[in-house]
């Protein structure tokens, strides 16, 4: 069913593990998607632009230690990259660091950025908005595997599209990297830092606000305790994408269950009917919202902290109601309580 009017969404049952070539809900278990393989890189597209109507695309990077992509640049695009599993090496212009899980790197247009794997079956996300910085991606490359194959060449190929840059790679640095900058210039943040916001039984740190994409999109990392469905509720003039880090996560969307584990991924446009429960303690969840109009969201539901993880029990429940009710302009319909209990979790 193509549709472009948010409510219709509604009665839209999410797409399971297949690419929709259109915007409505739908949902990937981790290493499904669009595969290619290029310079002994696997390259999942998990999002195009005609599945997010063009505002954004993705792809998880698997690769060995050793492969790498050299400097490139996109004019258009502001992108994102965040490490999931193993250790990458990432460059900007005169300056670089050793990453690891839940550590990104963000690049606004037209600087080149490179990354070296540092470890066997490293896995980085990108994240870029508009769409369109993955459309080069040869689709005569398709392959049917969802691992990189073993004594692949790695070749060092520069992303088809993107225009090659060849500054000098310094040595990496040992910096904090733990603040926010002021506008869109290329920054490296370290995992659990950014700005942070506490929620009762979990904390929001921001690793991307509207100010740091030209208000493209954000990024927040929820570290939560274990806790039943919120108010179902959905969103007219915004994006939402739910990526599992770590734990459990059961998503309600237009009436389905969907149980999220590390990796998968589910992708809401505006219309779609959602909730969701976190069923494992110390679960991580990345959301990627297009555009940032959300953003006020988690700092007027939640209290600014300086904690890195989440204080059990942190703010009243209350205070998430009390900043819905006093902020009428946050995009939030509600469209009922909250989702009968999850099956088969106890909570």
């Amino acid at each position: 069913m193509t549709t472009s009017d948010p409510e219709a969404r509604h009665r839209l049952a999410p797409v399971i593990n297949a690419l929709p070539g259109e915007p409505v809900p739908y949902y990937l278990a981790t290493g499904e998607g669009l595969r290619h393989e290029t310079g002994g890189l696997l390259w999942t597209v998990i999002a195009r632009t005609e599945d997010t109507g063009g505002l954004f695309d993705a792809a998880f990077v698997l690769g060995p230690r050793g492969a790498e992509i050299p400097f490139h640049s996109f004019a258009g695009y502001q992108r994102s990259y965040y490490v999931f599993e193993g250790s990458a090496q990432f460059w900007l212009p005169g300056e670089s660091r050793i990453l690891v899980p839940g550590d990104s790197v963000h690049v606004p247009p037209g600087t080149p950025v490179a990354c070296r794997m540092l470890s066997h079956l490293t896995k980085v996300l990108q994240y870029s908005a508009p769409g369109g910085a993955l459309d080069g991606l040869p689709k005569a490359a398709n392959v049917e595997q969802h691992i990189y194959a073993a004594g692949a060449v790695i070749a060092g190929e520069v992303p088809p599209g993107a225009t090659p840059h060849d500054p000098p790679q310094v040595a990496h640095g040992d910096a904090w990297d733990d603040t926010l900058p002021s506008g869109t210039e290329g920054y490296f943040l370290r995992a659990r830092t950014g700005d942070r916001r506490g929620w009762p039984d979990a904390v929001n740190s921001f690793l991307a606000r509207g100010r740091n994409t030209g208000g493209r999109y954000f990024a927040v990392n929820t570290l939560a305790a274990p806790q039943p469905y919120i108010i179902r509720h959905f969103h007219q003039r915004h994006t939402e994408n739910f990526l599992c880090l770590s734990g459990r996560i059961w998503l309600w969307v237009n009436g389905e269950e969907i149980l999220l584990t590390p990796g998968d991924f589910l992708h809401a446009p505006p219309g779609t009917v959602h909730s969701f429960a976190v069923t494992a303690h110390n679960t991580q969840l990345l959301g990627l919202l297009t555009s940032d109009i959300f953003e006020p969201f988690f700092d007027v539901t939640g209290v600014p902290t300086e904690d890195h993880v989440l204080t059990e029990g942190l703010i009243d429940p209350s205070v998430v109601m009390g900043g819905m009710r006093a902020n009428q302009d946050l995009d939030v319909v509600v469209a009922g309580g909250p989702p009968e209990r999850v099956r088969a979790t106890g909570i």
